[in-house]
């Protein structure tokens, strides 16, 4: 029966109240004196499974179930300490008080003293050790709590998300206190970020030595993801780094990145952009696999050339979301793009708008003949458009899709590799589809099926999924069929997980 338990699809809390029922029976008819109960009986791994599908309260509270259970949190193999598992449940985290982040990050410290001192002289590894906290006074007892942890116990992955007290829209004296108390709080503690292999930050404007002396001390470090950091506006941020393999940057201010010498990296995500010129230059990359960009381009974002942004990195999967506003990558011939896209497999253009002509699209199937899959998103996407009276501000681009004339490298060009294409949307501008979906098909000569999906969910702008109706999928069929050749089939999928 336990052991079905370890496996069971249910919930974990459906997993934990059944247990806790158990226990509460049994211990009915013990006494301080009787034999232990028969849960306390099994085996590490059995227990281990159990709990570590659950949240560190709901550890904590298994403690009290038997004699046994006490020493649970001593054999954990994954420790996850988040802030946001002792906020009060708000469905906006803005509104969290300055009292609620407090006690929050009392409460992050209580619970890591607990866990990690207890596991003293432990004989058993931690496999993942994770911790979220906010920037305080409680900071530098975390790290340093950690930072015993990492040098008396086997630790084999350790990672730190530290926020702040606010998440958006700081001001330029925000960001430069909130870097000054990041810095105080890494340099009391290096040896817990020494041993760091994740590390996400937000809101930080550093000194010219602060990143140089993160990458130094952080010698660990597999992951980095930085929100709204930087080191001054138009800085330039220069990474080396031997283990780094994963990179984030999500707006700052920096002038651009430049990845001088990071021979593990294989995935770079650049999110919103406010240079002028290319926003990171690539130098000793030799295992970069995945880029993703996502940008709101302005009247003064210049055109973003991939042959020369990307400088012959031969990457396999490339995301660019265009936020429905104003395409920004200038088209280019197969000769410029073939360095590049030689071994691209997976194409994902996400939110391109309801607006713009597709034709553009198709001067990246030419320069990548590996290419497998290309996915497809065409909306006017509310919450990430500039909408009401910044649209009329000079800066916003009005033509969508202005300067995106192709040209195919030869009249007959043919591309023999692309098996799926996957178009989401509201289908509104159906008439531009169609033609796209043409022009694929005849360029694309081994392409057999189209899957047209709706457009993903959006909480925030609350346009909710729903199924295909019999009389959407009839008339989709019938515009395609116009434009489509037989052989070439036309599927409506359910979205499922979206590229």
């Amino acid at each position: 029966v336990y052991r079905c338990w370890c496996c069971h699809p249910l919930s974990s809390s459906w997993i934990i109240l059944s247990i806790t029922g158990i226990m509460y029976v049994e211990m009915a008819d013990l006494s301080e004196d009787s034999q232990d109960d028969r849960l306390s009986k099994l085996p590490d791994d059995v227990l281990l499974n159990i709990v570590e599908r659950l949240g560190i309260v709901d550890v904590a509270r298994t403690t009290v179930l038997s004699r046994r259970w006490k020493q649970i949190p001593a054999i954990l193999s994954k420790v996850v300490i988040l802030a946001g598992s002792f906020e009060p449940k708000h469905e906006d985290w803005s509104k969290l008080t300055p009292d609620d982040i407090v006690r929050a990050n009392t409460t992050v410290l209580e619970a890591t003293r607990s866990i990690l001192e207890r596991r003293a002289g432990s004989l058993y590894p931690i496999h993942l050790l994770r911790m979220q906290f906010y920037l305080g006074d409680e900071s530098i007892l975390i790290g340093q709590t950690v930072a015993n942890a990492i040098a008396t116990q086997k630790v084999d992955s350790a990672e730190f998300t530290i926020l702040t007290k606010v998440r958006k829209k700081c001001t330029k004296n925000e960001l430069l206190i909130y870097g000054k108390q990041f810095m105080s709080f890494f340099d009391s503690c290096p040896n817990a970020f020494g041993g760091l292999a994740r590390l996400t930050l937000e809101n930080l404007r550093l000194g010219e030595s602060g990143f140089p002396k993160i990458f130094s001390i952080c010698k660990q470090l597999e992951f980095l993801s930085l929100y709204e950091c930087d080191m001054g506006i138009k800085s330039l941020l220069e990474v080396e780094h031997p283990q780094l393999s994963e990179l984030v940057i999500v707006c700052g201010r920096f002038e651009r990145v430049d990845l001088k010498w990071a021979p593990k990296l294989t995935k770079l995500k650049f999110n919103v952009f406010r240079c002028r010129d290319d926003p990171f230059c690539l130098g000793y990359v030799p295992l970069l696999q995945t880029v993703s960009i996502i940008n709101v381009a302005f009247t003064w974002h210049k055109m973003l050339k991939l042959s020369e942004l990307l400088d012959k990195a031969a990457i396999s999967n490339l995301s660019l979301d265009f936020k429905s506003e104003k395409i920004w990558v200038k088209p280019e011939g197969r000769r410029q793009l073939l360095p590049v896209f030689h071994k691209l497999s997976i194409l994902n253009l996400i939110n391109i708008a309801e607006e713009c002509d597709l034709t553009w699209t198709m001067f990246l199937l030419d320069g990548a003949p590996s290419l497998k899959e290309l996915h497809i998103l065409v909306r006017n996407h509310l919450c990430e458009m500039v909408t009401g009276k910044r649209r009329e501000l000079p800066v916003v681009c009005k033509e969508k899709d202005k300067g995106l004339e192709w040209e195919p490298s030869t009249s007959d060009f043919k591309h023999h590799n692309l098996a799926g294409l996957s178009i989401y949307g509201r289908f509104h501008a159906v008439d531009k589809l169609v033609r796209f979906a043409r022009n694929v098909v005849e360029a694309a000569v081994n392409l057999e099926d189209i899957r047209l999906y709706k457009s993903p969910v959006c909480v925030r702008c609350k346009y909710m999924l729903q199924e295909w109706t019999f009389e959407e999928t009839s008339w989709l069929r019938y515009e395609f069929s116009k434009e489509i050749p037989s052989h070439v089939r036309i599927h409506f999928p359910s979205l499922g997980q979206v590229f």
